[in-house]
């Protein structure tokens, strides 16, 4: 390995072994995707350029490089342009961290940043109307113990405009249900708290669901609050398994409501609740807030989304005698070493 490859390597360990997780508090899914995006970009090296790990440098990571990689994606891989540019961002926060670790290498980040963006088409907010809202969450079976944990879970997450992760992270000690305003911390993006305030019919869920599942509540606190038992042993739950059970919940749904959508996935009910409080009148700046948005640019999707309802609605509206006729015109290789030494 030579000198040049030999600190390209040291730099991805850091990134993902330090930067990442320690000083930037991104979560594990969040640097796995960076990984996967550098395992991606190691794959189109090899494949167009006929570079491996042990022959490359930082001087590879360029505009060029990227721009080609990027096209790559799209046309070899099938990724959407969103996709794509989520791959670019992570070589950005990579030469981001090559600067604050080495002043002379702020050209690297210049560089990349030149590389463009792809094109994406104005990003549709997938969300549910009050009557697939209330088909949806009536369909968990309450009369055994896995439904109501799997109802009280989807309240909450409407209630709170959760994220998954964050809904899964809640422990015992998060909580507090008395009193006249009752709330939840959660625990966002970059290790952020907020509190969120809770509605009496949540409060109602969840307490049902503690004298179920934690009618020890008070003598453990540090217990996460949604958890699944196997061997006789308490696990917290996963996103797995609640993507499949609002899968089968959004299938048995669409028989009885045709508004539910064909894919129904647990960031719905975020968009959701922030869509109705929107609609209701919340303004950007508090919904950025209770969503725990870094920037209220990233709230402002709900506002286009709320402005394209009320536009189809106008086009409904206009009479037929007045609208606009419009014609159609190392067997272990070297480099798997490399890449293992750099945390890929």
């Amino acid at each position: 390995m030579n000198t040049e490859t030999e600190i390209l390597v040291k730099a991805l360990n850091g990134f993902f072994y330090i930067y990442l997780p320690k000083q930037k508090c991104f979560s594990k899914n969040t640097v796995d995707s960076y990984k996967a995006a550098f395992k991606l970009f190691l794959d189109y090296m090899l494949e167009q350029n006929n570079s491996s790990l042990s022959q490359m440098s930082l001087d590879d990571f360029n505009k060029d490089n990227l721009a080609g990689f990027m096209d790559w994606l799209m046309a070899v891989r099938q990724n959407s342009p969103a996709t794509c540019n989520q791959r670019l961002m992570a070589f950005r926060s990579f030469a981001k961290y090559l600067g604050i670790r080495d002043f002379a290498l702020t050209s690297v980040y210049a560089n990349i940043c030149k590389t463009p963006t792809k094109k994406t088409a104005a990003r549709v907010v997938d969300f549910l109307s009050e009557e697939a809202l209330k088909t949806l969450l009536m369909q968990p079976d309450t009369s055994n113990r896995t439904g109501i944990r799997n109802q009280c879970f989807m309240c909450l997450m409407y209630d709170t405009a959760a994220r998954c992760q964050e809904l899964l992270d809640i422990r015992l000690k998060d909580l507090f249900l008395n009193g006249n305003a009752p709330f939840v911390y959660l625990t966002g993006k970059g290790n952020k708290t907020r509190a969120v305030p809770l509605m009496k019919v949540t409060v109602n869920h969840l307490q049902r669901y503690l004298k179920l599942f934690h009618p020890d509540y008070g003598s453990r606190m540090d217990d996460y609050l949604f958890y699944t038992t196997f061997h006789g042993e308490r696990h917290p739950m996963s996103r797995d398994t609640v993507q499949v059970f609002m899968k089968n919940y959004g299938r048995a749904a669409r028989e009885i409501c045709p508004d539910i959508p064909e894919r129904v996935h647990p960031h719905q009910l975020r968009h959701t609740r922030a869509m109705h409080l929107y609609c209701g009148g919340m303004t950007l700046s508090i919904l950025s807030e209770f969503l725990g948005h870094a920037s209220e640019e990233t709230t402002r999707v709900y506002a286009y989304a709320d402005t394209e309802m009320k536009r189809k609605a106008i086009e409904k509206a206009i009479p037929k005698a007045i609208a606009f006729d419009e014609n159609p015109i190392w067997d272990t290789s070297d480099d798997e070493i490399l890449r293992k030494l750099a945390g890929l």
